[in-house]
């Protein structure tokens, strides 16, 4: 009887076993689920790569094989903006909003950080049961409460400050086998800078593969300084005879080449059908030809038949390549769409796509191109778009209204308030129409006042946090003095010249207590002796100073500091009397 009941039991547990199988496998089949799958998302941006520094855009002489593969299975938009310069597009692409409005509107000069009220599209998807990585470039803040771990990314490696090997990165730092940040920890890393950004990446979608994830690739490349392996660069050194230019396309042929590992791997997993993968970069060309001053069509080289470059403010400086492509919905086939559109929709975009909400607090200047990129006949779509490169290149004087812009409305563009040009006539902008259309003029201008009233009122200081407990200690760099006008000393070239400058650091003391305040030259990886015999620091009311010992690598004031906003001014002098800053300092509360 007892082998009975037990033949009868296996012979039940295998009947269930069967049906469940059988359902599982007739739901998979039929599409059948509980809970649809969320879309992953992936960013890809590089750096100063402009809308004429790829093959299928009509470059010439440049090979891109993986990224020419991408734009025949994408639906690319044509008309698509972002700012001429780094670190505003970065901000953009992060809040949905204008550079202005957020606080991060320069490269350098303490005006790289978002203000802390603002959220990021990694607080919007963590918030929404997404995994969330960074990789690369952040340019927005190297301190506190400013790193892409602070700013909602769960998962970071990254360098800091604007290139690899300026003067906030990791000292020594120079594209091969560097040291870069991971979550919090320095960490020594073999290969070449896009190579490890892109091994990065891949680790980051295999160990997230399961769940739904939000990746940023930032790579820093093809920013200068412009060095590659020879391998990469060697074929272009006949073709590309401007100076840097075979570096240039050797750096982008090689993140092409990585490009193309990141899209096999994503094949791999099975996760290709479901990921929305967006390729872009920040600003336009920086030496994809020979340009006369920032303004001009390029004298050699290929730049699209558009005049301008990085830091213009003509369609050469901001107009450039966004491609998405997301199989399973409906994002291919390799389709143009010609709608204005800019770096700061695509929060609201993705978002909408991922049928995430967008908190009414956050306030986004950016609108959803998704039903544009449905192809809906009564898509809402952008009337007008404001660029502008406040302070304008090498930050000349303090922003100003209507100076460095241009406002952009269907096939016309306002520059700087004065010239008007039609760029669907024009593409290269040389015939000024502003005489010849004055209501056309008069409707543009309209447009930028509201713009200029409305983010002019946030262009003010970002601070840093001191005794925050989330970095200890908190290294500054001198270049986030915030200083009235030009750069602060952002570079190595520049500060082993020992510049005799100084600024104030915008600080927010996180709590009262006692401080240690470490002055130094060179960052404490370099090991090199202060060349000053006194210093001196100003912080919160405190005026002190301190004689330089002979051979000191330090000074190190201490002192009670009281929490709140304040300034931090350091100064060193020399027997010749000349004062420069510490353009390293760590501060540590006790």
């Amino acid at each position: 009887m007892q082998k009975v009941k037990k033949c009868l039991l296996k012979s039940t547990n295998f009947k269930l076993l069967l049906a469940f199988c059988l359902v599982f496998v007739f739901g998979k089949v039929h599409g059948f689920q509980s809970k649809p799958q969320k879309p992953n998302v992936i960013i890809i941006m590089t750096d100063d790569q402009g809308y004429g520094d790829l093959a299928c855009l009509g470059n010439p002489v440049l090979k891109t094989p993986n990224l020419d593969k991408l734009h025949s299975e994408s639906v690319r938009l044509t008309n698509f903006h972002v700012s001429p310069f780094c670190t505003p597009s970065r901000a953009a692409l992060m809040t949905g909003r204008y550079p202005a409005r957020s606080g991060a509107y320069r490269t350098s000069s303490g005006r790289t950080m978002l203000h802390t009220d603002e959220k990021t599209i990694a607080n919007v998807f963590s918030e929404n049961g997404y995994a969330t990585g960074m990789v690369g470039k952040w340019h927005l803040g190297d301190n506190a409460p400013h790193r892409p771990q602070d700013r909602g990314f769960q998962d970071v490696t990254w360098h800091r400050c604007g290139g690899v090997g300026q003067a906030s990165d990791y000292w020594g730092n120079d594209y091969f086998d560097d040291t870069y940040e991971r979550n919090g920890k320095f960490e020594k890393f073999e290969g070449y800078c896009t190579d490890v950004w892109f091994n990065e990446a891949i680790d980051f979608v295999e160990q997230n593969k399961e769940e739904a994830f939000l990746l940023y690739l930032a790579t820093n490349a093809p920013h200068g300084p412009y060095i590659v392996g020879k391998e990469w660069s060697e074929p272009y050194k006949d073709k590309a005879d401007w100076k840097f230019g075979p570096e240039f396309y050797g750096m982008i042929a090689n993140f092409d080449y990585n490009l193309g590992i990141l899209r096999n791997k994503l094949e791999d997993l099975g996760i290709a059908e479901n990921a929305i993968l967006v390729f872009m970069t920040d600003n336009g060309t920086a030496k994809g030809g020979n340009f006369e001053g920032l303004d001009s069509e390029a004298l050699k080289g290929y730049n699209a038949g558009m005049r301008g470059k990085k830091s213009s403010v003509y369609e050469g400086g901001h107009r450039v390549p966004f491609f998405i492509h997301w199989p399973s919905g409906g994002l291919l086939g390799g389709q143009d769409v010609d709608a204005l559109t800019a770096h700061i929709d695509v929060l609201p975009t993705l978002a909408d796509l991922c049928g995430i909400p967008i908190p009414d607090s956050h306030n986004p200047d950016g609108i959803s191109f998704k039903p544009i990129l449905n192809g809906l006949n009564n898509a809402e779509k952008r009337e007008h778009l404001i660029v502008q490169f406040q302070g304008g290149a090498y930050f000349k004087g303090p922003p100003k209204e209507w100076e460095y812009t241009c406002v952009l409305k269907d096939n016309w563009r306002l520059i700087n308030g004065v010239e008007l040009y039609d760029i669907q006539k024009d593409p290269s902008q040389r015939n000024d129409l502003s005489s010849l259309n004055p209501q056309k003029l008069a409707e543009l201008r309209k447009l930028y006042p509201p713009f200029w009233e409305s983010v002019s009122p946030r262009m003010t200081p970002v601070s840093i946090d001191i005794g925050n407990p989330d970095e200890k200690p908190t290294t500054l760099c001198s270049q986030d003095w915030y200083m009235p006008e030009g750069n602060p000393p952002w570079n190595f070239n520049s500060i082993s010249k020992l510049p005799p400058v100084t600024g104030p650091w915008m600080i927010n003391v996180k709590k009262a207590g006692l401080y240690q305040i470490t002055l130094r030259q060179f960052p404490k990886e370099a090991d090199k002796v202060i060349k000053a015999v006194r210093a001196r620091i100003q912080i919160a009311g405190n005026d002190q100073e301190m004689m330089v010992k002979q051979g000191s690598k330090e000074v190190v004031f201490e002192l009670e500091l009281p929490a709140g906003k304040t300034e931090l001014v350091t100064y060193l002098y020399t027997n010749e009397g000349k004062i420069g800053g510490a353009y390293f300092t760590e501060v540590e509360a006790f």
